[in-house]
């Protein structure tokens, strides 16, 4: 019964209507309005799985999984199981659904990598003979084709020649008596072929009135000379509905003979669309795929940006608020968290969030939290959330409370030993102001009792409270944690964020003194409250301030970080296009100077042809040594003139000084450091020997020092080549994030060089965790891709400080 009510307090049955809205047949719908809940950890798993699967599977295929065709022929099945004889509708949905799952176990056979799924329509049997006798004996509009039997087809034959001669007499009546015809109509009335009349002259065709018009001026007449042809059409009639009945008793026996199979066909069927179901609305909800871990391996509780999702349900479509996300990280150790802070700051929120997450997890969904999701299997969730004051049962809030907190009691059962948490029982505990709705002093005494009591046989607790006691709890048991609700006191109004390890602090009465109340009425409640209690409360304001000047330095560091990542991809991307452009232009000098040496070659083949032809003369030698010249002048780069050297300035020579533009006297003639003074103007100034020229151009010639003894100079040493072994070389492919950072921090604290990471491809998030833990490693100096030998961007090389 509890857990029933905890599924009614967390509004579960809202999600399972949302997670409805993405079924594709009216059966998963159903199934997903009533989602069963495993009774084990295996179960929840293999759910997990199929939802993977179908994940990865939507992700391959253009327009998703398809279910068309598939309907609920359960009833139908029943019916048929029972000699029942199911109609041409019935029939079709049978063979449409036959044919939908045959495509569905098609599509799943043509892809690879889905073991589960496979696993699944293994053993699916889709009777494409029946579904063929189907369609052989009953078209679109379900009716039975005249192909169904032979002699349905002479039946309908006799039928088609029958009603001809009708209408031919018919209408040679309404030609012969137009007269007293209302309208040239051949029209039916209870299967009979009736032609109007006027009422005044219904003598003038004697027959049968089987109708009469609303104003009693036409009577729709059987005329007695087709009576009989009419008695004969109907007995025809008749014979055609037995036969057809008769084609439809024997399709549905056959569909009656393989009831069983047909019946696993839908069970299958239902399995995969409430699997799409879960992997479409994950998807929706942008949630990651958790994993089940074990606190008793000192696993920790990974929930960060946790959002309710039934609050994005109604952000999304009901333009609610924006979500604020929660972060829950709960050490092995700990069995009770305490929730503190003002009301409507989100502590029920939160509540509701988490036991929602531990659900979502048991029935297959993703949770909507950032990777890793990392949450422990828990085979109960209970709650107590909200007021059951009833005055039809005479509850008062506090009775309520009890009430329910007892039958969440009996649900856990006694532990097995005092202090030991029982094997079977691995429950979440929630529970909302605990101890609330009676006399403060008493309400704390039994909260703490509860709390001491769910930490011995629950595996975690989490209890929102207003009680101060609570707080202490923490310092006195290791298994206890405090958390609280953020308020900004500047706005008055709750952030919704959850601040860990900090216990909330009463904002009654600052909110009371910013709201109006007297000041000196305010002044003496915080004498009431006590010294004490104030000192508390400076404390942990403290704590709020330096947690948010932390938060924000980390920001800061965040964005300069970011600004910093961006400036050496700018850099990087330019460096690269210089390089591309050297490359081009060398390879465009290099084309170039090949076809001019070509056409030199070809040219100076000429010029020999032409002397080889006959015996040439000195004319024809001179001329042949003018043209090669011509050829190397043409071809041949100029070289470059030398500078004249040899030039040495006086005092009282003009030099020029190209640094500056100016033509300058000398003051002072070169020293042995080639330096002199030169003046131009009013300015003196020292020159290098080197920046001076003379006037014609020439450069001054160095002065050349005496050699100093020779010295021992020590050669630096040589620079490790980066070279890639099994030593520097660490393959994370098929880790978890929070395993890869472990073995990655161990490996760049114990290299010396460069290190190889290996992440491969996939999905792309594992290599987004390594990037984002280096970038934030203060040993890392920088990382890039690897070559295209070493594994292109599926391998990571990482330089070390």
């Amino acid at each position: 019964m509890i857990q029933s009510e905890t599924l009614e307090l967390l509004e579960w049955h809202r999600l399972c209507q949302h997670l409805a809205t993405f079924a594709a047949t009216k059966l998963g719908a159903t199934a997903a309005r009533h989602v069963k809940i495993p009774d084990s950890q295996s179960q929840s798993e293999q759910l997990l799985e199929q939802t993977k699967e179908i994940y990865q599977l939507e992700t391959r295929l253009t327009t998703g999984l398809s279910f068309e065709g598939i309907q609920d022929i359960g009833d139908s099945l029943e019916r048929a199981e029972r000699s029942g004889i199911l109609t041409g509708d019935e029939l079709l949905a049978i063979a449409t659904t036959l044919a939908g799952a045959r495509n569905l176990r098609r599509v799943i056979d043509n892809q690879e990598d889905l073991p589960i799924l496979t696993e699944l329509v293994a053993d699916l049997r889709t009777y494409p003979e029946l579904e063929q006798e189907i369609h052989r004996c009953i078209d679109e509009r379900a009716q039975v084709t005249d192909r169904a039997s032979q002699k349905l087809g002479e039946i309908r034959t006799d039928l088609r020649r029958l009603r001809s001669q009708i209408t031919q007499k018919l209408q040679n009546i309404l030609q012969a008596k137009s007269g007293a015809v209302q309208e040239q109509l051949i029209t039916q009335r209870s299967d009979r072929f009736v032609i109007p009349v006027k009422a005044p002259q219904k003598d003038a065709i004697p027959g049968i009135v089987h109708d009469t018009s609303t104003s009693g001026a036409t009577l729709y007449v059987e005329p007695n000379s087709i009576v009989p042809l009419g008695n004969q059409l109907r007995q025809i009639i008749r014979k055609e509905q037995a036969e057809e009945e008769a084609v439809r008793r024997v399709l549905t026996e056959l569909v009656a003979a393989v009831k069983p199979d047909l019946e696993r066909l839908l069970a299958i069927a239902t399995t995969l669309d409430l699997a799409t179901a879960r992997s479409r609305y994950s998807f929706w909800l942008g949630a990651n795929p958790p994993r089940f871990i074990q606190r008793e391996d000192s696993e920790i509780i990974t929930l960060r940006n946790l959002r309710h999702p039934l609050l994005v349900w109604q952000q999304q479509h009901e333009q609610g608020q924006p979500v604020v996300p929660v972060n829950l990280l709960i050490s092995p150790q700990i069995r009770v968290v305490t929730i503190t802070g003002p009301n409507t700051g989100g502590k029920t929120v939160t509540l509701k969030t988490l036991g929602l997450a531990a659900l979502m997890a048991k029935v297959g969904l993703f949770v909507p939290a950032r990777e890793p999701v990392e949450i422990p299997w828990f085979d109960q969730v209970l709650a107590d959330i909200g007021d059951e004051q009833s005055l039809q049962q005479s509850l008062s809030t506090f009775s309520g409370h009890i009430r329910r907190i007892s039958r969440i009691l009996e649900a856990l059962g006694s532990g097995e030993a005092e202090g030991e948490l029982p094997i079977s029982n691995s429950a979440l505990v929630l529970l909302d102001e605990v101890g609330a709705g009676t006399d403060p002093v008493e309400g704390s005494a039994l909260a703490i009792a509860l709390l001491q009591y769910l930490a011995n046989h629950a595996q975690l607790t989490i209890a929102t409270t207003h009680f101060g006691e609570l707080k202490a709890l923490k310092y006195e048991n290791d298994r206890f944690e405090n958390a609280s609700v953020e308020f900004d006191e500047s706005t008055l109004s709750p952030t919704y964020r959850l601040l860990w390890g900090i216990p909330g602090r009463s904002n009654a009465l600052t909110i009371a003194l910013r709201l109006g109340l007297k000041p000196e009425v305010v002044e003496e409640a915080k004498t009431q409250v006590g010294e004490a209690t104030d000192e508390v409360n400076q404390v942990i304001a403290g704590l709020e301030a330096q947690r948010r000047r932390q938060e924000t330095k980390a920001a800061e560091a965040q964005s300069l970080l970011q600004q910093a990542e961006r400036l050496y991809k700018e850099v990087s991307a330019k460096a690269a296009s210089l390089e591309e452009r050297e490359s081009s232009l060398r390879a465009s000098q290099e084309i170039a100077v090949k076809q001019a040496i070509a056409q030199a070659k070809g040219e100076i083949a000429q010029v020999i042809r032409r002397l080889q032809k006959g015996t040439p003369t000195a004319q024809e030698a001179q001329q042949a040594t003018n043209a090669l010249n011509q050829i190397g002048q043409q071809y041949q780069p100029a070289t470059p003139a030398k500078p004249k050297v040899g030039f040495m300035p006086k005092v009282g020579d003009r030099v020029r000084v190209p640094k500056l533009g100016q033509i300058a006297d000398v003051i002072t003639a070169p020293n042995e450091d080639g330096e002199l003074s030169v003046r131009f103007g009013l300015m003196k100034m020292t020159v290098k020997l080197q920046d001076v020229e003379s006037l014609d151009g020439q450069k001054a010639e160095p002065i050349v020092k005496p050699k100093p003894a020779p010295t021992v100079v020590t050669p630096p040493p040589q620079s490790v080549p980066e070279i890639r072994t099994s030593q520097n070389t660490i393959d994370l492919r098929g880790k978890r994030v929070a395993d890869a950072e472990y073995i990655l921090d161990k490996a760049i604290s114990e290299a010396t060089g460069p290190v190889w990471i290996i992440h491969g491809y996939g999905t792309g998030k594992l290599r987004q965790g390594v990037h984002t833990f280096l970038q934030q490693h203060s040993r890392v100096n920088n990382y890039e891709p690897a070559e295209q030998a070493d594994g292109g961007t599926g391998v990571t090389v990482a330089h070390i400080k």
